[in-house]
């Protein structure tokens, strides 16, 4: 029987010996690098997610991201990246990995063949929903699992997987294949998989942020500013995006709550709050619409 690419041995695995470890840390370069240029033949379905994903938050839906192991790590920090960059709202998020996810520094590797318990887990999607669904091998029971009931409810599902043909990619409404070379260490998915998948997901929810207008010339204007850092930057975003000074900004973002695209509008044009409001919602949160409206 033919292994699948994640399982098969790579041709420079043989560099990966002791005592030679800048040898050994070349290969293992090499495989990443190789690994992260797979992203490029998923451009198409990796567009088509991003308008789906967007076209849930515009509809209040949720964003359901479903995985095991180290791929389930990869979606949930993506997933728990969206708020603070984009200001995703929690409750249009959701979470769901095999196991749950981890407290510790162990995860419980049988948790991945588990499917009892996905109906009721589930049960809440609705037609309106998406679903990221993540695999290496693409045949992880409980992601495909999960995706099989997310299609049944009618949810639009997107599938990654390394391995082409595999369960989760044919039972996906929009199949995103990473096909990734053989790992270096045969089998550990955390390196050049998981590498593509961390980038087809960070892709995914920045695309998704750009159709959404919540990225305007490269800068965050609708991050959630709830730290030092954060309001530095959003000061700065409302300065150069208005062309004012820093005082003007800050002030701007005071009467705006904080909310970085209002504070942009107040700044450039003398509006008041609701009026930055209105002039958003008639733009559809489209920033650079907004700003030549007035």
């Amino acid at each position: 029987m033919t292994l699948p690419p994640t399982e098969q041995l790579h041709p420079d695995a043989l560099q990966l010996t002791p005592g030679n470890l800048v040898s050994a840390a070349r290969a293992l370069a090499e495989g990443q690098i190789a690994a992260a240029t797979a992203v490029r033949d998923a451009l198409d379905n990796i567009a088509r997610g991003a308008e789906a994903m967007a076209e849930t938050i515009r509809t209040d839906g949720v964003l359901h991201f479903v995985a095991a192991g180290s791929s389930g790590l990869m979606a949930a920090a993506d997933a728990q990246e969206l708020g603070g960059t984009f200001s995703i709202a929690p409750a249009r998020l959701r979470i769901h990995m095999a196991g749950g996810l981890p407290t510790g520094v162990q995860m419980p590797g049988g948790a991945e063949d588990a499917t009892d318990g996905l109906e009721d887990v589930l049960s809440a999607l609705t037609p309106r929903d998406t679903v990221i669904a993540v695999s290496a091998s693409g045949s992880t029971p409980y992601t495909v699992a999960a995706a099989k009931i997310a299609r049944a409810r009618k949810a639009t599902v997107i599938g990654i997987a390394n391995n082409a043909d595999s369960p989760l990619l044919q039972g996906a409404d929009i199949p995103i294949l990473l096909a990734t070379p053989p790992e270096l260490i045969s089998g550990s998915t955390r390196m050049g998989a998981g590498t593509a998948q961390k980038i087809a997901l960070n892709m995914l929810s920045s695309l998704m942020a750009v159709e959404l207008g919540h990225v305007h010339g490269g800068m965050m204007v609708n991050l959630r500013a709830d730290n030092d850092k954060l309001r530095a930057r959003a000061t700065g975003i409302v300065a150069r995006i208005a062309d004012v000074d820093a005082n003007t900004a800050q002030q701007a973002l005071e009467t705006a709550n904080g909310e970085v695209k209002p504070a942009i509008l107040i700044a450039a044009q003398d509006l008041s709050l609701a009026q930055a409001h209105t002039q958003l919602k008639a733009s559809r949160g489209i920033l650079a619409a907004a700003l030549t409206r007035n």
